[in-house]
């Protein structure tokens, strides 16, 4: 990052390396009582009795203002579309930044286009991904509820409470890790691989995951390094933004200008991961081979 960024310092290349790693950015970017239970209907609080009838209240109102649905309808299926251009877009960003950071470049048409065949294979695959994140988080968020509401209008003792409040919440932990491990793993080793070989994201996949089988627990590992590192940046941007009286956060929320001040991070974490998985061969080593130097055969006389 030093050498690419600072040595020399070209502000161009800051901006056109910058652009590349906006564009791959997009879209990653995230008191009970103390004895009785509620065995009577009545002594239900009213606030509670409304949150659980939601649902059914909800439905009716659709079906008694069908204009208000449809245009609610019509709202949502916009920004499905909007969200669908931006992963897209996403997609080939990840090539064109990855394409920068591994050949030390600032280029932008030529990756943009190079990549167009893996970008719009990644694209597919992120889109599959983000619609099963959903269901599967919509799935867990409607166990909750009914649980929830099973509980709150049963009789049910305050260790059945405790237990599926636990339940809740090692099925909470176990999504965000295993979505979040796929991400991370998706974008910081599969997106190289496809890099590398040329090659759609199933058969990427296919070789991460021959290889994540081999070295479990390194790869593990560097997961939770990224999530502490990740912690540290976020303190440091915090500081930031206290020290500049909030002037710094407000010019990082602005879109590709902040992009641009934090791109030593960006690039620090885009070499990191190629730079890890190049130690385990040629096969997983994204950065151009070093050209041997000739020497030069001096004839004996």
């Amino acid at each position: 990052m030093k050498k690419a960024l600072f040595q020399p310092f070209d502000l161009n290349k800051w901006f056109r390396i910058g652009f590349t790693a906006w564009l791959a950015g997009l879209t990653d970017c995230e008191g009970g009582s103390s004895g009785g239970n509620h065995s009577n209907y009545n002594s239900h609080s009213h606030g509670f009795d409304d949150f659980f009838s939601f649902p059914q209240n909800a439905w009716d109102w659709f079906s008694t203002h069908p204009l208000w649905a449809n245009l609610i309808i019509a709202g949502i299926v916009f920004l499905i579309v909007v969200i669908s251009v931006f992963i897209w877009v996403s997609s080939r960003g990840k090539f064109m930044f990855l394409h920068n950071v591994a050949q030390e470049k600032s280029d932008i048409s030529q990756p943009w286009y190079e990549y167009r065949k893996e970008g719009n294979s990644l694209f597919l695959f992120q889109l599959f991904f983000g619609w099963l994140s959903i269901v599967l988080f919509g799935c867990f968020l409607a166990y909750c509820f009914l649980s929830a509401k099973e509980l709150y209008y049963g009789d049910f003792t305050n260790v059945a409470i405790f237990w599926a409040i636990a339940q809740m919440i090692l099925l909470l932990i176990a999504y965000l890790l295993t979505m979040g491990f796929a991400s991370l793993f998706l974008k910081d080793f599969v997106v190289p691989i496809m890099y590398k070989h040329r090659i759609g994201v199933l058969r990427a996949w296919g070789k991460f995951l021959s290889l994540f089988g081999r070295y479990f627990f390194s790869f593990i590992g560097y997961g939770f390094f990224i999530f502490i590192l990740s912690i540290a940046v976020g303190i440091g941007v915090l500081f930031l933004a206290l020290v500049t009286c909030c002037i710094g956060l407000l010019l990082l929320a602005i879109p590709y200008i902040g992009t641009v001040m934090l791109l030593p991070v960006s690039y620090t974490y885009r070499a990191l991961s190629i730079e890890f998985l190049a130690q385990f061969g040629d096969d997983f080593n994204v950065f151009p081979n070093e050209e041997e130097e000739v020497l030069p055969i001096i004839e004996e006389s």
